[in-house]
């Protein structure tokens, strides 16, 4: 029986293994560790206890929760995981962790094989080159069977259910029994007895008048990335639509922050250019229909402006520019009046006829509205109320706001240990050879992959910094390599007795401080919303939305900013945290909010920690320090990294050296660079 909203029943499990989150790195993490688990208890006769706590449900929790139309990392046959670290690294302005990048690329297939023998449809070409939906009894990948890419690490799937199918694996290893949906994690406890060691957790249900505390050897927090820190470029009737999954709220590194654990490269974000309004996807029409971005007059920009990117050696001279450089070369065309920006889908269509069989047209054609209704139905409601076929009409695009992420084409996120095997200098001749132990370099690797700088506190996915382009197949895999070390944790520590730091009291009444604040000054107006005791979760998040918007890069400045504004925001962003401190929860769904918000908070701290840091322009077109604006390799080739103090509520922020552990000379157009 459940509590009452202001009292509420208070749950208590000791496990050993907790995961928390319900994507695709816990999907991938239960399915894993039921495996090790299961020959722990038959080869030791340890019986490890597992919990999975979300939440949503699974079925649709995630950023892969309306469905994909294509797997993005997918390496086959024709390429190798030092290719893949090599293309994660140039994207990402040369500043990732190879030992990572190169371990999920040995292991990424396995989770897509999966994914097919699963029941996911994946396109294939036949023998005359033809290509067709996975339904068509072609070969399975893991087979030999070809399938279609739409670029070098993509590959087409019909993904409307793939998290249906992905989280129906996880659920069928692990069991219901052991899996816990609608309760909403807030806060990790580190032990009694070494404040370096997590503990334990604790959350509420989103349901039930009940709090839930949870006692851990291990624990996976892979709870995604952060969106809706910055203002959506969406109001009115589209307010709170994005590109990233709403629910995403920086849990991922809000708590690892308050647990203890050195972040990495939280200046790092990722602005995507979208179909404008609907925040719809742009790869397929990208990689498998051949369009072009244009501007208002019809011109090429990335042709007309390319030599641009000569003043960003050397990753303007790579055969693919990175990211954040064609944002740049867009950002110019929009700052200079030559906008708005289109995708030419009228004439990549009419080049697909020429040479495409009717059959493959059709198919064409539908799958132009299928990429939408696969992952972003909002876009087809967008064209059809604006009278838009793709074959007679252009579509504008426009770069979204910021989100912070560590799986898709952003890489800030939690420090985390590497693999023993990966690391040792490509060549005798590197110039750092001798500093460099014999597998990575000091401060790469201690003892567990996957596990943060907190003893037992593991992540996977959005969680994992310096390593973005992992996507939904990478974060699967990076799940289950997490698991696997997370079982020999346990094992090598199957003595331990973790102990809350906290007592279970008092986090609860931390918990339900905003519900606290609610019932105590209701009464005092007659109009609940308008009380000067209390500050509701969406006028909070509309404030941290404007200072992140005006000062940190936001869309209302052409993402720019400078040491000056972030001091700004500095201040203004210590004023919100102690405003935080008073804010009500009515109902289960504002408390929800309420502390989404306290994630949203911290990890926009960070991030503007980060980017004030940082004293140059890594990523122009998705940020720019108008008052550092260049990139500098002498001294800033590095890792920034950072430590909170939750007591005293104080960042540490530093440098890590960076290092290349695979020849990255051959992404570059010419030898010198």
């Amino acid at each position: 029986m459940a509590g009452e909203f202001g009292n509420p029943e208070v749950v208590q499990e000791e496990v050993d293994i907790l995961l928390i989150g319900g994507g695709m790195a816990c999907c991938g993490a239960a399915y894993e560790v039921v495996r090790w688990a299961e020959a722990a208890k038959a080869e030791l006769g340890i019986d490890l206890k597992i919990k999975l706590v979300d939440k949503a449900a699974l079925d649709r929790s995630g950023a892969v929760a309306q469905g994909l139309s294509a797997i993005n990392t997918y390496i086959g046959p024709e390429q190798d995981p030092a290719d893949y670290a090599r293309m994660v690294s140039n994207d990402l302005m040369g500043i990732t962790r190879d030992d990572l990048a190169y371990d999920l690329g040995r292991h990424v297939d396995e989770s897509v094989h999966l994914f097919e023998e699963w029941g996911l449809p994946i396109w294939k070409v036949d023998e005359n080159g033809e290509r067709h939906d996975g339904s068509k009894g072609l070969p399975a990948l893991k087979d030999g069977g070809k399938p279609v890419r739409s670029g070098k690490w993509q590959i087409m799937i019909n993904g409307e259910s793939y998290k249906w199918i992905v989280a129906e694996a996880a659920k069928k290893a692990l069991g219901m029994d052991r899996i816990q949906e609608r309760v909403f994690i807030v806060k990790l406890v580190n032990d009694k007895n070494d404040k370096n060691r997590i503990a334990g957790a604790v959350g509420f249900s989103v349901r039930e008048h009940k709090v839930y505390v949870y006692k851990a050897k291990a624990i996976l927090l892979a709870a995604g990335g952060c969106v809706n820190i910055f203002r959506p470029r969406s109001v009115g009737e589209g307010t709170g639509r994005a590109w990233y999954p709403v629910w995403n709220a920086g849990s991922t590194y809000a708590m690892a922050a308050e647990a203890g654990a050195e972040l990495t490269m939280m200046e790092n974000r990722f602005v995507p250019a979208r179909f404008k309004d609907g925040y719809g996807p742009v790869g397929a029409w990208f990689l498998l229909f051949k369009a072009k971005a244009v501007n208002a007059l019809g011109e090429v920009y990335m042709e007309k402006n390319k030599d641009l990117l000569n003043d960003y050696p050397p990753y303007g001279q790579a055969a693919v520019p990175a990211s954040c450089l064609r944002n740049h070369l867009m950002l110019k065309e929009m700052k200079e009046g030559r906008g708005p920006i289109y995708m030419d889908t009228v004439t990549a269509l009419a080049k697909l006829k020429e040479t495409l069989s009717p059959r493959e047209v059709k198919h064409l054609e539908a799958e132009a509205w299928e990429d939408f209704l696969d992952m972003c139905v909002g876009q087809c409601g967008i064209w059809v109320g604006e009278n838009i076929e793709p074959d007679k009409k252009n579509s504008e695009l426009m770069p979204t706001e910021p989100y912070l992420l560590g799986s898709h084409s952003g890489c800030c996120g939690i420090w985390v240990s590497g693999p023993e095997d990966v690391g040792a200098p490509t060549t005798e001749d590197h110039p750092e050879k001798d500093k460099i132990p014999a597998h990575l370099p000091q401060g790469w690797h201690w003892g567990y992959r996957s596990m943060t700088t907190v003893k037992g506190l593991f992540t996977a996915g959005d969680g994992v910094g310096a390593s973005g382009h992992k996507f939904s197949s990478g974060s699967h895999a990076e799940g289950r390599i997490a698991a696997k070390a997370m079982v020999k944790y346990c094992i090598d520590h199957k003595d331990l007795k973790p102990e809350l730091d906290t007592p279970v009291e008092q986090l609860v009444e931390e918990i339900y401080k905003p519900v606290r604040n609610f019932l105590q000054y209701k009464d005092y107006t007659t109009a609940i919303d308008v009380n000067p005791h209390y500050i509701t979760p969406k006028m909070l998040q509309f404030r941290l939305q404007k200072i992140m918007d005006e000062y940190v890069a936001g869309v209302a400045t052409y993402y720019t900013t400078n040491e000056h504004m972030l001091k700004v925001a500095e201040e203004k962003l210590e004023m919100l945290k102690e405003d935080a401190e008073k804010m009500r929860a009515k109902d289960l769904h504002e408390l929800l909010r309420a502390w989404e918000n306290y994630h949203r908070i911290l990890t926009a701290e960070a991030h503007m920690k980060h980017i004030q840091f940082r004293e140059e322009t890594r990523y122009p077109g998705f940020y720019y320090r108008a008052d550092k604006n260049f990139i500098d390799e002498k001294n800033w080739k590095c890792f920034v990294n950072s430590v909170y103090d939750k007591n005293t509520k104080k960042w540490t922020v530093f440098k890590r050296q960076h290092y290349d552990l695979v020849d990255k000379s051959k992404l570059f157009k010419t030898a010198a660079h």
